[in-house]
């Protein structure tokens, strides 16, 4: 099989667990990023002023029921127990999220036992609508227009820049609604957060004799001449120069807080209604319950559309726009030694559990591919 030389773009989750499950094997691995750190979007740092762990691009809470993926991060960072807890202000109450049994006693001024409360929406729903044919007739279906309205819409609208009736009713799969009294926002199994950071976490990963990494730089074609293989976590269109035009991102700037107090009382404070442009302000000294600390930082929230200059966060794909995507697609199966990896790679919107799980995956596929001799596809998912 014999040494190679592989490339990968872009420091982040994907880029870092290949690279590691390919250094393990004896391949020389380079790291290149644009950006001047590592960690990709899960990056964080300590604020200077406060001595606060920072989740920079947003928060991140890792969870899954991927037991393998949970194994894999314990290897290189001290998870520690988190529960995301989030609250949401509409009309000048909180309330819990997902929709909970508190939240429907609470909204509509009822105690109701779970029971009840099933009967309660039943009969707030509307039931006309058989097949939900987008986001806001999917909601409209499942939990009426009351906690639509109140939860969903505007807040949705902030988020994605469109109307929830342009959106497609896959992006709400299964409103989450639960009738008990349970807030934690995920379901899985295994949920936490790094004790010293993702920022560490990812180090520790890329901490290998075989590879090495160079920041604040940006892929040129001209360097695929000099390796085996890349590995290209960079945005698909960009890897292209846009030339069929740019795809859809959203992109999100921050405001900063800073304040001697406790803000909020919580992590994740979701702002639902339209008139309030953020969606949501993070405190980020909840999100490391296992530190103190007398003041706080907190991240106002704002999602917008991607610009040429701007770090693209959540892809968007669109019925009307799947022509663009596939010219792309369509151009980037027919690359020889080059795979394309992560969220902005593959154009997919992916949680942390399972861009490393694909990220294992792909290198297993590559090893196997030199094993056997045979081409390392373009993609590895189903895209």
């Amino acid at each position: 099989m014999g040494c190679k030389k592989i490339l990968i773009v872009g420091a982040g989750l994907s880029g870092a667990v290949i690279a590691r499950q390919l250094a393990e094997q004896g391949h020389v691995v380079k790291i290149i990023d644009q950006r001047s750190h590592i960690g990709g979007n899960a990056y964080d740092a300590r604020d200077e002023q406060t001595g606060i762990m920072v989740h920079v691009y947003g928060p991140h809470i890792f969870h899954t029921d991927n037991e393998t993926v949970w194994d894999y991060v314990n290897k290189y960072a001290k998870m520690m127990p988190y529960i995301n807890k989030v609250k949401a202000t509409v009309n000048g109450q909180v309330f819990s999220l997902p929709i909970n049994l508190h939240t429907i006693n609470q909204f509509f001024g009822v105690a109701c036992s779970p029971d009840d409360a099933r009967k309660l929406l039943l009969q707030k729903c509307d039931s006309t609508i058989l097949e939900p044919q987008n986001f806001e007739q999917q909601a409209l279906r499942f939990i009426g227009e009351e906690l639509y309205e109140a939860f969903f819409k505007g807040y949705t609208i902030k988020q994605w820049g469109l109307h929830p009736s342009a959106l497609p009713a896959s992006v709400l799969k299964r409103i989450p609604v639960r009738f008990n009294y349970d807030d934690n926002y995920f379901n899985h199994k295994f949920q936490g957060i790094p004790k010293f950071g993702y920022t560490q976490m990812v180090k520790s990963i890329v901490e290998h004799e075989n590879i090495t990494f160079e920041l604040c730089r940006s892929f040129t074609q001209k360097m695929r001449t000099d390796y085996d293989h890349v590995f290209f976590s960079g945005a698909l269109d960009a890897f292209y120069s846009c030339q069929y035009g740019r795809l859809e991102y959203r992109t999100l700037d921050f405001k900063k807080i800073l304040c001697q107090r406790d803000y909020q009382g919580c992590a994740v404070m979701n702002y639902c209604s339209i008139d309030i442009p953020y969606t949501r302000i993070t405190e980020h000294k909840y999100f490391s319950p296992w530190e103190q600390h007398e003041a706080s930082i907190c991240y106002q929230e704002y999602s917008r559309e991607c610009e040429a200059d701007d770090i693209p966060y959540y892809p968007v794909r669109r019925a009307d726009k799947m022509d663009l995507l596939n010219k792309y697609l369509s151009r980037a199966k027919k690359e020889k030694n080059i795979t394309f990896i992560g969220r902005l790679g593959t154009y997919r919107y992916l949680d942390m559990d399972i861009t490393i799980a694909e990220a294992l995956q792909t290198a297993d596929v590559y090893l196997t591919s030199l094993y056997e001799q045979k081409e390392m596809p373009a993609f590895t998912v189903t895209v």
